[in-house]
């Protein structure tokens, strides 16, 4: 491209210019640009405001997911801006190789005090996939220097997300999403989820499912031998499939056999942290002690990008002597303008007790949002805090779920768009069976609960009138 040609469209294109542009240079993630991006309207958010977020047309929504399980604080928070402002004019730049600079420092013993047990190390990324990928890499190499490098493999659960990088990808369990890059890092594999309303027959109680559930990764870590498995990766509720909470006793089971066997236990966070599901780490609101957290999103109310794996001292102490060296880093992990913001939406929970507000007010979320179990397409309402799902079924006496076409005609076809244009901004999810996600700013409340399930009985109303 001509400079002039660069000058041309240095300036900011607006209406329908913007959605043109748009269409010819953005490529969306996650994204299907055979549908909008190829001639229909790209919705355009332009700003936001406490829960509310606003499009390019005026259209105002309630934001039910916190931009992507991130806004904790809400939209429009001046300190948050004013921080990174201030941080940019400081120091904008400086990377965490072999130097420091006070915002990591500042925000690493933060975090260290607030995780539970030893986990003291904190090893920042830039988001909760890059989290992750570290803590494999770090599992691997832990046990290399501790004399049993056999131990790589990891196992997680089916149907869960946990990141897009080779690695992550890998411990992913969504086989759709997996297989347009396969091959992908060997030696991953998985076991059942903890989803209740899909139990096995004999396995209803709540806790037998979930003793039954855990006994499975001991099983999976003795069929691939103890001595070559190096970490167990999950999430304290299951983002992917539609937010399955652990049953009673199942991660103090899980800590037993990845005691037994030798195996780390990482917590990906990277949804739950930060008062999704009420403390600082769910891993606390659950009542265990894993050897890894992974983390991001929340941690700065999505206002800048950061993540962090952290680890306890033991994992640390191999790299603690002689020239031991963990060769891993991103050159924007722990970014001082993203450590700042981190630092100020932090005084915002402290001050606005945003962690005793989730636990206060998440009875109150859920005896909203299963008001809509008396809807016919509505088979379950699961979740715990601030962070629900809505699987949605074709017979509710069976629990008979849709076929892939009726799915795609019913969420993409209908819901997605009906939701949007009703004024709430929310997920609808096939990766595993159908369901409708809400994970709202921390900061909401009764009235804001009550609008999203009047929106939502609604539109899921109309719903089977389009299959």
């Amino acid at each position: 491209m001509t400079e002039a040609a660069v000058q041309s469209t240095s300036t900011t294109p607006r209406g329908t210019d913007r959605q043109q542009a748009a269409r010819d240079h953005l490529w969306m993630h996650m994204a299907r640009h055979s549908g909008p991006m190829a001639g229909g309207r790209v919705p355009v958010i332009t700003r936001g405001s406490g829960h509310l977020i606003y499009d390019d047309r005026g259209h105002e929504l309630i934001d039910g997911l916190a931009g992507l399980f991130a806004v904790q604080v809400g939209h429009g928070r001046e300190e948050l801006a004013e921080a990174a402002a201030k941080q940019s004019r400081e120091l904008a730049f400086m990377p965490l190789w072999s130097y420091a600079h006070p915002p990591a420092i500042d925000l690493a013993e933060r975090l260290a005090a607030g995780a539970p047990g030893d986990l003291n190390r904190v090893f920042f990324t830039t988001g909760g996939g890059e989290a992750v990928e570290s803590a494999w890499k770090l599992a691997k190499q832990y046990f290399k220097l501790t004399g049993k490098p056999g131990k790589t493999k990891v196992i997680s659960r089916a149907v869960a997300y946990h990141g897009t990088p080779q690695g992550a990808l890998s411990i992913t369990g969504i086989p759709d999403m997996k297989a347009p890059f396969e091959p992908l890092v060997p030696g991953a594999f998985r076991v059942p989820n903890t989803n209740q309303y899909r139990a096995p027959a004999g396995l209803e109680d709540p806790e037998v499912f979930g003793r039954w559930a855990a006994d499975r990764i001991g099983e999976a870590i003795e069929f691939e031998g103890a001595d070559t498995v190096a970490a167990v990766f999950l999430e304290p509720v299951q983002n992917s499939g539609g937010c399955f909470p652990p049953p009673p006793g199942y991660f103090q089971r899980v800590r037993e056999i990845c005691d037994q066997y030798d195996v780390l236990l990482v917590s990906d966070e990277t949804i739950c942290a930060f008062g999704r599901i009420g403390s600082m780490f769910a891993s606390t609101d659950f009542g265990f002690q894993p050897d890894i957290i992974t983390c991001a999103k929340g941690l700065t109310s999505g206002y800048a990008p950061i993540g962090a794996m952290i680890a306890t001292d033991r994992l640390f102490e191999p790299f603690s002597r002689g020239d031991t060296t963990f060769y891993h880093g991103y050159t924007f992990g722990g970014h001082p303008v993203s450590a700042a913001v981190a630092m100020a939406n932090l005084d915002i929970f402290e001050r606005e007790g945003l962690n005793d507000r989730v636990k206060t007010n998440a009875p109150a979320f859920r005896a909203t949002l299963e008001k809509l179990l008396d809807l016919p397409i509505v088979g379950d309402v699961r979740g715990e805090g601030y962070f629900y799902g809505i699987e949605l079924v074709k017979d509710k006496a069976t629990k008979e779920t849709f076929t892939d076409e009726e799915s795609e005609r019913l969420l993409r076809g209908f819901i997605s768009t009906a939701l949007y244009d009703a004024g709430l901004y929310c997920r609808a999810d096939d990766r595993g069976d159908p369901v409708i996600q809400l994970a709202p700013p921390l900061t909401m409340g009764q009235t804001e609960f009550d609008q999203m399930e009047s929106i939502l009985r609604s539109v899921l109303t109309e719903g089977l009138n389009h299959l």
